[in-house]
């Protein structure tokens, strides 16, 4: 049965889970139904929901004191794995439309070096500043953390706060708490442009 968390909360992910290795990460959301045809507003905001708000889920490595070592250590559609192993995202979605995940990364803890301290999951809007697209224009966010051994559930996490006007969100973290990883909902919506500009603020 998978724990719901609310913003803010933190729940144990090894602790008592022995054994656990390899997890699956799905992030997923969806456009806002546009209603009624395109006309002034329609082309004001966006285009008349023509154009497709493409979403992009990415993981920032972070060390000691939440510092980012490398531009290797952020694994996104343009660097789909990391050097070690321990993070790879299986691909980029367009759309966002449909159920489920829309995205997915496959980690295992066992393999993340010991000098990475926390997995920070952000996603961000492509190319949201000339295409006027905000997460607004999204909606039923989320995040969930499944065990790949026996594909059961064991975290949710629906963002529900409004990000309108916010261009990036940082989604959750999983972090190092003495031997054992733990999980963080954060929900955190911020007005970073790209995902260059959100990974600055960590280096």
């Amino acid at each position: 049965m998978a724990i719901n968390l609310q913003k803010g909360q933190r729940v144990d992910l090894t602790k008592g889970n022995p054994g656990l290795s390899k997890i699956l990460v799905g992030l997923g959301w969806d456009p806002v139904q546009n209603r009624g045809g395109g006309g002034l507003l329609g082309s004001l905001f966006g285009g008349g929901g023509s154009a497709n708000i493409d979403c992009d889920a990415s993981v920032i490595m972070l060390g000691d004191n939440d510092k980012i070592k490398s531009n290797n250590d952020v694994i996104y559609f343009g660097n789909l794995k990391s050097k070690d192993g321990s993070v790879q995202h299986t691909g980029d979605n367009l759309t966002g439309d449909g159920d489920g995940d829309d995205e997915q990364v496959l980690i295992d803890l066992t393999r993340v070096p010991s000098t990475i301290q926390k997995l920070v999951f952000v996603v961000n809007i492509y190319d949201c500043v000339k295409r006027k697209q905000h997460f607004g224009m999204i909606q039923n966010a989320f995040i969930r953390i499944v065990n790949s051994a026996n594909n059961q559930e064991m975290i949710h996490f629906n963002l529900t706060d409004d990000y309108s006007g916010k261009t990036s969100l940082v989604v959750g973290e999983i972090y190092r708490h003495g031997t054992d990883w733990k999980f963080a909902a954060v929900g955190t919506g911020t007005t970073a442009s790209g995902l260059a500009d959100v990974v600055r603020t960590y280096s």
